[in-house]
């Protein structure tokens, strides 16, 4: 990929690192080991071991379910918030050629900002979830943010440029809907209570 490609591909793996931390990192070791698209570097060549992928596969469906589960989806979470940073650290620095090599300790930091941001923005809506469904909605939430991972890191892969857009959009989306649902949470808090 040329420089802005995998800028965007960076970008779009650490996003949905953000959403699921080990859809995106198991989508990169599978496509790198099986195809030439995505060529790692040492030391990000180790996604591309077989033990590596099976744990990382393992995991994907221990968070597939814990995220599914009330009460254990938030501990979950808790993990999350340094799982899916580490993950999109990992996943933005391993882009070969983002914008003529840029320093690793800067992509780094960049996949850990971003999968941050995105994870942080998911962790602001779990609680509005409970309390709104009072729990029964983080299951279909949780369905939602696995499958937009998985799309995004497909597009990261195939389609680097739309999966820029997408993560774009999604970001606009994620950050009015927190915003919206803590104006209404408040609105509903402030009312005075009869009786």
């Amino acid at each position: 990929m040329d420089g802005f490609a995998s800028l965007f591909s960076a970008f779009g793996l650490a996003s949905a690192a953000g959403f699921n931390a080990y859809v995106p990192l198991l989508t990169v070791g599978l496509v790198a080991r099986y195809t030439d698209l995505i060529r790692l570097a040492e030391p990000f060549d180790v996604l591309t071991q077989s033990w590596v992928l099976g744990a990382i596969a393992l995991l994907a469906v221990v968070d597939f379910i814990a995220d599914k589960v009330p009460v254990v989806d938030t501990a979950w979470h808790g993990l999350g918030a340094l799982v899916s940073p580490v993950a999109g650290a990992v996943l933005f620095a391993s882009q070969q050629n983002v914008l003529s090599d840029l320093h690793p300790a800067l992509a780094a930091i960049a996949g850990l900002v971003i999968a941050g941001g995105f994870h942080g923005g998911r962790a602001a809506a779990r609680p509005i979830s409970t309390a709104t469904t009072g729990g029964l909605g983080n299951p279909v939430l949780s369905m939602v943010e696995d499958v937009l991972s998985g799309l995004l890191s497909l597009l990261a892969v195939f389609l680097p440029f739309i999966a820029f857009g997408v993560a774009g959009l999604v970001a606009v989306l994620l950050i009015l809907a927190v915003i919206s649902a803590r104006r209404a949470w408040r609105a509903r808090r402030a009312r005075p209570r009869l009786g």
